[in-house]
């Protein structure tokens, strides 16, 4: 329990339910069941047998061998690029959507930053036959077109946000609208460990998958489940929750979270919350979160459309208050350099939210031998105009 969340939906002093009266039906069903749903031996031969035949699981634990001669350490990557549809986000899809089918929902509605949350929605709508929204910020459907046109291919209405800066807080305050409006017959996918409870334990639960493999691979490996490092970006934080999942009771496992700086965290451009932020309510709950001094939400900024979100799941705030996650930041240049890098280096072009995990490693202080397992959790194909715009390749 120290890690993990309580009966009342908190970590430590963060989480909770702070939501309209209008929510509360919607949200205290969701409560009450989840857990007796997902733990249930139906619930788990479907979710797993859908992981294993339609996503395809387990991802390969990748020793990158170049990577790990630069750095004298076994450097390890999370194959989670390699899921179908090109990102971790559909590990969670696939357990909500049969969640939802048990709740008897007919409607699922979404948000998405990067897009790969919205793919990976619409793509399990596809599959189960169910009506799909996503709300998407304007300026994040024009940076992330491809993911798009792959929303709309699959069936999905695409609805842009218009608010604030049109991005992933702004798509996801319109999703959290449309879901007060229409309360009895829609399902709210929420893409990250965000939102009232028991949405942050639920989508950790579901990604937890990414860590439970990760220990079954190092010890088919190394004889040895533990690494020295497991390291994961956090925007609201889904990858990072499950590479670090079970390995939370681990103490001697440094685990290292991934913020982006932006332009840097002394410019008014920047999305590390860890570094920027203080104690507030958004989107359903207490965490951490870029605000104003009279507690205005402040915009964030990264040039990857995923991370760019001004607080992070209540998890997370509660492993940085307790100094069970070390919380570093990488700025724009660093991660898309890295993204370079390791093109270069070991033929896999990452997204970017991922190539500020691979960035981190030249903030590490590593030691000759030591074990890494860097999660890299979306690929780079829906990035290609943003490297392309970058250009220094």
């Amino acid at each position: 329990m120290r890690y993990t969340v309580d009966e009342r939906g908190y970590y430590g002093k963060f989480g909770g339910a702070y939501i309209p009266e209008m929510l509360y039906p919607n949200v205290e069903e969701l409560r009450v069941n989840y857990l007796p749903i997902i733990e249930s031996a139906e619930f788990r031969k479907d979710f797993e047998g859908l992981l294993r035949d339609y996503v395809g699981r387990p991802t390969p634990l990748f020793l990158a061998n170049r990577l790990s001669e630069k750095w004298k350490a076994s450097i390890y990557l999370k194959r989670e690029d390699l899921c179908h549809t090109g990102a971790h986000k559909i590990n969670n899809t696939i357990g909500q959507i049969l969640l939802a089918k048990r709740l008897g929902k007919q409607k699922i509605i979404a948000e998405t930053g990067a897009g790969q949350h919205g793919v990976a929605t619409a793509t399990v709508c596809a599959l189960m036959g169910m009506e799909c929204i996503v709300y998407m910020g304007k300026l994040d459907m024009e940076r992330q077109r491809p993911n798009v046109e792959r929303m709309r291919i699959l069936g999905a209405k695409v609805v842009p946000a218009l608010s604030g800066n049109m991005t992933l807080k702004d798509a996801t305050n319109e999703a959290m609208r449309h879901w007060i409006n229409n309360p009895t017959d829609t399902h709210y996918i929420i893409g990250s460990v965000v939102g009232p409870h028991p949405y942050p334990d639920m989508v950790a639960k579901f990604q937890s998958v990414i860590s439970e493999e990760i220990k079954n691979q190092l010890t088919a490996a190394t004889g040895n489940p533990y690494p020295d490092y497991v390291v994961a970006c956090v925007g609201g934080g889904s990858n990072a929750a499950g590479a670090f999942y079970h390995f939370l009771d681990d103490e001697h496992v440094s685990l290292v979270g991934v913020e982006a700086a932006g332009k840097g965290v002394d410019t008014n451009e920047s999305a590390a919350t860890t570094a920027l932020g203080r104690v507030g309510i958004l989107h359903g709950s207490k965490s951490l979160l870029m605000q104003t001094h009279d507690g205005q939400v402040i915009e964030p900024y990264s040039i990857s459309a995923g991370l760019d979100y001004p607080g992070i799941g209540p998890m997370h705030a509660h492993l940085f208050e307790t100094n069970r996650v070390q919380f570093l930041n990488v700025t724009d240049e660093e991660a898309m350099n890295a993204g370079i890098e390791l093109s270069r280096m070991e033929g896999i072009i990452p997204a970017i939210e991922s190539a500020h995990a691979v960035a981190v490693l030249n903030k590490l202080e590593l030691e000759e031998g030591d074990v890494v397992v860097v999660n890299l959790s979306g690929r780079g194909d829906k990035d290609l105009e943003t490297y392309i715009r970058w250009g220094k390749y």
